[in-house]
């Protein structure tokens, strides 16, 4: 049953009419959820530094934001998450997911560097994931200059940026010279064939909707060729095996969820150390809310937990 604090705001959404993403220009849905978080999100957590960088990307500089939780000394060498925002490859930025990266700073004790990779559709697949592997590449590369650890560097993200950190897993993997330690998933896009029975189960009435799902895949890929590309659709990749361990987080109201099921069932079949827990009773996007939302603090604490033991 869907959580009473989940369905409290959905209806208020309905009440105070906020358009549907799919109706909106990416423009706007983009100010939408930039807003939509002095709602929904907790007031930002202090951390020891905030630093705005910018990594060499295929394309140009690609904005970077860098946080040191609490209480880390400055010459302490950090393990490192390099986390990717959700958002449909359309929407988000540093700022839409700027409180969650600071919670997990503070409650994993790591390094958090956060990437604003390009959005479609002005920048179409590959562009998000290219961005998303020669961050983290720079990140390795500049471990001594940002005072992390180079070999307790983890990826992660939510929805989208999920699906980048999958990908990224698996690209630095197949390249064989960029160690990854740990892969934090939230509710990750792992299949863009949208064919899983959450999508038509969970399609309608409980914030992203299929003809959302449709409208970011739209804007994302440009042929259909590409739902068959395991850099977005990384389920699909022929050879999950030699992976680094996962913690893959699900919501039992997103359409998503059995695209995230599915994908920690072969992690853990080929081979790989993988942690699934479901959220049985929330909605896609529900770890942004924690001003309204009491479970996605205790999954924000979750994700903290799993990452702290993966990278001590």
């Amino acid at each position: 049953m869907l959580h009473p604090q989940a369905q409290a705001l959905l209806r208020l959404i309905a009440e105070k009419g906020v358009p549907p993403t799919h109706t909106l220009t990416p423009q706007q849905a983009r100010g939408y959820y930039l807003e939509r978080r002095t709602f929904t999100q907790p007031d930002p957590q202090e951390v020891s530094s905030v630093r705005n960088l910018e990594a060499r990307g295929p394309a140009g500089p690609i904005p970077l934001r860098s946080y040191r939780p609490l209480g880390a000394a400055a010459d302490a060498r950090l393990p490192v998450l390099v986390y990717f925002h959700g958002g449909g490859w359309v929407i988000g930025d540093l700022d839409t997911h700027d409180v969650l990266c600071r919670e997990l700073a503070n409650r994993a004790g790591c390094a958090v560097i956060s990437v604003d990779y390009r959005l479609a559709p002005e920048h179409r697949f590959p562009a998000a994931v290219d961005d998303a592997v020669a961050a983290t590449r720079w990140v390795r590369a500049n471990a001594a200059q940002l005072q992390v650890d180079a070999d307790r560097l983890a990826v992660g993200g939510d929805s989208a940026g999920g699906n980048l950190a999958a990908v990224v897993a698996i690209a630095a993997r197949d390249a064989g010279d960029l160690p990854i330690a740990f892969q934090l998933l939230i509710y990750p896009a792992t299949d863009q064939r949208r064919g899983w029975p959450s999508h038509a189960a969970n399609g309608q009435g409980y914030l992203l909707t299929r003809e959302s799902m449709d409208y970011y895949h739209d804007h994302y890929l440009q042929d259909a060729s590409h739902d068959l590309d395991w850099r977005a659709s990384p389920l699909l990749h022929p050879d999950l095996s030699g992976l680094p361990p996962a913690f893959v987080l699900t919501a039992g109201y997103d359409p998503l969820r059995d695209e995230g099921l599915q994908y920690a069932h072969k992690l853990s079949a080929t081979g790989n150390r993988t942690t699934l827990v479901n959220f049985e009773r929330q909605i896609h996007g529900f770890i942004l809310m924690g001003r309204v939302l009491d479970e996605a603090n205790a999954a924000v604490q979750l994700c903290a937990m799993q990452l702290k033991h993966a990278l001590a």
